[in-house]
């Protein structure tokens, strides 16, 4: 098993939690990473350089691709990293014959709907930034990959990975560091045939805009809710306007012309 971003956020959670279920831990990240078991194997790789992709993914059975640049960047930046770096870890695990790659999408592919929608992974993508363009295309490659090579892919479309919900938003957005695992090791492990899907990674939040995955796609069912949280936000008993994006304060121009070059 290899994870790609093993340094980061999530990355650092899911190679606790997943070395005890391979007896080859393969961590990959642009900057140094030292192996904490004897199990673990570390690379450092950039992910725009397809030959150190392939080479430190051979053999792996199955990778959790979480690297890339994580928020909002230049069109440019996101698609040599995020996109490309994606095709390549794609195409390391065709040549490779890798069962099953699991990568990090975003729940930020469709922040423009409103939230007073229920929004659907099977619905056509709304991005809210470049960066939901970025994640949008790795979808666009996952299914590619699946239907034209046969390989067994899943996207996540990651919620608000935080320790506990800290805003308004999160009541609907959070994924728990205890449901992000859930989900990541159902993705993994799950029998799936050859063939692509997406599906949201949120906790069970009583004010969540996305659908759970259906049991067939992907069996783990979240087990926390922000609602527990709620009192202790500011502005929790503010409705949310049902007819705001999703994405919140990420959808709105400002976010985005920063990072646009004049």
């Amino acid at each position: 098993m290899a994870v790609t971003g093993a340094a980061g956020r999530i990355g650092s959670v899911m190679r606790a939690a997943l070395r005890g279920d391979a007896e080859r831990l393969v961590l990959l990240d642009r900057v140094p990473v030292e192996a904490e078991t004897a199990s673990e194997e570390v690379h450092v790789v950039d992910l725009r350089d397809a030959a150190a992709v392939e080479s430190a993914l051979a053999g792996a059975d199955a990778v959790l691709h979480l690297g890339g640049l994580p928020d909002e960047a230049p069109l440019a930046d996101l698609l040599e990293v995020n996109v490309q770096g994606t095709h390549h870890v794609l195409e390391a695990a065709r040549r490779s014959g890798c069962a099953r790659v699991v990568l990090a999408g975003s729940n930020r592919v469709a922040g423009f709907y409103p939230a007073s929608h229920r929004t659907d992974p099977r619905e056509p993508v709304r991005p809210d930034g470049l960066y939901g363009v970025s994640k949008a295309a790795v979808e666009a490659l996952g299914q590619l990959y699946a239907d034209k090579f046969g390989l067994s892919v899943i996207s996540l479309r990651i919620g608000s990975f935080e320790d506990a919900p800290t805003e308004p938003r999160h009541l609907a957005t959070w994924l728990s560091p205890r449901d992000a695992v859930g989900y990541v090791r159902s993705a993994l492990t799950a029998p799936h045939a050859a063939g692509f899907a997406a599906a949201y990674a949120v906790s069970a939040n009583t004010r969540r805009f996305w659908c759970l995955p259906e049991e067939s796609v992907l069996p783990y069912t979240p087990v926390d809710d922000a609602e527990v949280y709620a009192a202790d936000i500011a502005g929790a008993d503010v409705p949310l306007d049902p007819s705001a994006p999703q994405a919140g304060p990420y959808a709105s121009p400002e976010f985005t012309l920063r990072h646009i070059w004049s």
